[in-house]
């Protein structure tokens, strides 16, 4: 029988409007829900920190980060596979910067970008379409096709039918993500990571927060699960379990696409702390800039977040991936 996958979560909550009252009896409810989530087994542990009006006012760790092979405390300073806030954090605020720089605009076909996505209607999908979840594809690649590696993902990428018209329909996607990741390298001329650790994450001083940790990072990561004879990567280090051995997931993304891409895709693969996700929440909270450093202009975090009808029933969703 396959392991129950257990993930330790992390939470990170900022308010700066006046209504937002906080009180360490208030904070402290929290407690006794996490603490029930863990002796109920839904969670090994996690990591809560919230932020009010430009300052931390509480941050505490719960539970374990690793139950297996050996139990490990959390602590506030693990670093955990953030999955799809990639498309946010990463993704989304690196195609926001190109907008900015007059590299490209969110109405423009994403073939301007990537040529060889023509014909069946792919060559209208916009790059609006693709941050709103309205582009036509499908959630995912058929995960029964064996291939590996980031450039084999293109070639998938290119050939992958619609399931629907664009602009008619929302279906949360990630290969509209992945088409945004391949967009940023063939604009900016770096690949995702290259690009959002140059122009997000160092300015800002988000110092655990990349794809592919590198292998110094390891005792602060939380693992995801077990998986059984295959090969992995931490950092630039290939790691092959065996046929009949057993890896945990650690420092390595769990998402089984961004897996088979290396682990830096526009969909998932990144990594970091609550504490480096409150400063990227602060900055978007403080109209692109945080610390004296800029990352985007108030107009573009406006435009990030302004609500757009994406259903027939009335729900919205940002630019931002959400």
């Amino acid at each position: 029988m396959k392991p129950r996958i257990v993930i330790p979560i992390l939470i990170v909550v900022l308010a700066q409007s006046a209504w937002a009252q906080v009180s360490p009896a208030r904070l402290a409810q929290m407690d006794a829900v996490i603490v029930a989530a863990i002796a109920d087994k839904k969670l090994p542990g996690a990591v809560v920190l919230v932020g009010r009006k430009g300052r931390v006012v509480w941050r505490k760790a719960y539970g374990d980060r690793a139950v297996e092979p050996a139990r490990e405390p959390m602590t506030p300073d693990t670093i955990f596979d953030l999955a799809s806030l990639t498309k946010i954090v990463a993704t989304t605020t690196s195609i926001m910067i190109l907008v900015e720089r007059g590299k490209l605009r969110l109405n423009d076909p994403v073939s301007v970008y990537i040529p060889e996505l023509k014909g069946e209607g792919r060559d209208r999908i916009t790059i609006e379409q693709l941050l709103t979840h309205v582009s036509g594809y499908a959630p995912d690649f058929d995960l029964r096709e064996r291939w590996t590696g980031y450039d084999e993902a293109i070639k998938h990428l290119i050939k992958e039918p619609l399931r629907n018209p664009p602009g008619t329909r929302f279906t949360y996607s990630d290969i509209g993500f992945i088409t945004l990741g391949e967009v940023v390298a063939r604009v900016s001329g770096m690949p995702l990571d290259q690009f959002a650790q140059k122009n997000i994450f160092g300015p800002l001083r988000m110092h655990d927060t990349g794809f592919r940790p590198s292998a110094a990072l390891k005792a602060r990561i939380a693992p995801t699960e077990r998986r059984r004879g295959q090969l992995s990567y931490l950092g630039d280090t290939a790691v092959n379990a065996g046929a009949e051995g057993e890896l945990w997931l650690r420092g390595e993304v769990h998402d089984p696409t961004s897996y088979r891409m290396n682990g830096v895709a526009g969909h998932a693969g990144l990594f970091s702390t609550a504490d480096d996700l409150a400063i990227y929440c602060q900055m978007i909270l403080n109209g692109g800039t945080y610390g004296g450093v800029r990352i985007l202009s108030p107009l573009t975090v406006a435009e990030m977040t302004r609500p757009r009808v994406v259903a027939s029933n009335g729900a919205t969703a940002g630019s931002a991936g959400t």
